[in-house]
């Protein structure tokens, strides 16, 4: 019996934390108040507490603004403004797939295209480039393709395909043909 009392009691105990804020007593006007329509005269206890003042003006504007360290205007990342046209890619037969190593910047958006010849089937693949950039599309033939994920692009006839990606992961990249172990068959992309 005296352990179901002690019980109860602890229960209550706990309890009544939450059932004295559920009830709590409005606030009574303090002697010497303001007339109605004048603001209230600040306590001691406002004086105390200033640091919730900030959050409630910013609540009341309905902005949480995480600074000006980025101006992309309204639509963005993705404002044509904002994307750099890349040198484009070559996948022709005996010839070097980039010019020189691609300098990127992690955030930046990025357009490249990639143009076959048609003299030879080659691919590029780079698993790792592919999930250190985020895709916004790949464009074939007017065709836009927004993917999840991508390995490779295969080329069995001539044709160009364009790639807008933001580049996401910092490090040194590789897009290369498959099978090939020449440098000038592969495209260094370094994103900083």
């Amino acid at each position: 019996m005296t352990r179901l009392l002690t019980i109860l009691f602890i229960m209550a105990g706990l309890a009544a934390p939450a059932t004295a804020q559920d009830a709590a007593p409005a606030a009574e006007p303090q002697a010497g108040a303001a007339a109605e329509g004048a603001a209230p005269a600040a306590t001691e206890e406002d004086d105390d507490d200033d640091d919730d003042d900030d959050g409630a003006a910013a609540a009341e504007e309905g902005v949480h603004e995480a600074g000006s360290m980025f101006d992309f205007g309204f639509s963005g990342i993705m404002a044509r403004d904002n994307r750099t046209q890349l040198a484009p890619l070559t996948l022709a037969s005996g010839k070097p797939v980039a010019g020189a190593e691609y300098k990127l910047k992690s955030g930046g958006f990025y357009r490249i295209d990639i143009n076959a010849d048609g003299s030879q089937e080659l691919a590029l693949s780079g698993g790792d480039f592919f999930r250190a950039v985020w895709i916004n599309e790949i464009v074939i033939n007017d065709i836009e393709i927004r993917p999840m994920g991508v390995h490779s692009l295969e080329f069995d006839d001539a044709g160009t395909a364009t790639i807008s990606f933001i580049a996401v992961v910092p490090g040194r990249y590789t897009l290369s043909i498959p099978g090939s172990q020449g440098e000038t068959q592969q495209a260094v992309f370094n994103i900083q």
